[in-house]
C-alpha cells in the first residue's frame, strides 16, 4: 500500500506575484532517482508563478525500512516546499532519511526542466 500526502496552498503574497514567471504555470510529474540499487520516489508538482502550489510524494520502496523512510518523507516535505518558488527548493535529510531527499532534488530539477520557458 502506498502512502500519498498533497499539500496545497492558495493566495500567498509570493504566488500572486505581477512579474512574469521563468516557469509555466502547470501540474509536473517526475520520478527521482537516487542509492545505489537504485531507488525512486515519485513526485507531482503544481507551478503558478513560478512557485509550489501543492505538492504530492509517492513512494516505490519495496524494503519494509525504505519504504518507512519514504512515507515518513512524503508526510513531511510539503511543510517545507508549498508557497516556495521552485528555483528555492532543495531538501536535505528529512524525516530520518537521507536519501529520498536526493531523489526529490532529483524530480524537482526534472520538474524544473519541464516547465522553463524557452
Amino acid at each position: 500500500m502506498s502512502t500519498v500526502l498533497t499539500m496545497t496552498l492558495a493566495g500567498t503574497a509570493e504566488a500572486q506575484s505581477a512579474r512574469p514567471s521563468r516557469y509555466a504555470d502547470g501540474v509536473y510529474t517526475a520520478t527521482g532517482e537516487y542509492g545505489g540499487q537504485p531507488s525512486h520516489i515519485t513526485v507531482k508538482a503544481t507551478l503558478k508563478d513560478g512557485v509550489i502550489t501543492a505538492v504530492t510524494v509517492t513512494p516505490h520502496a519495496y524494503v519494509p525500512r525504505s519504504l518507512e523512510l519514504q512515507r515518513a518523507f512524503a508526510a513531511a516535505v510539503p511543510k517545507l516546499v508549498v508557497g516556495k518558488s521552485i528555483d528555492q527548493v532543495r531538501v536535505g535529510k528529512l524525516a530520518g532519511s537521507s536519501g529520498t531527499p536526493k531523489g526529490f532534488n532529483d524530480a524537482i530539477r526534472q520538474i524544473r526542466e519541464q516547465a522553463a520557458r524557452g
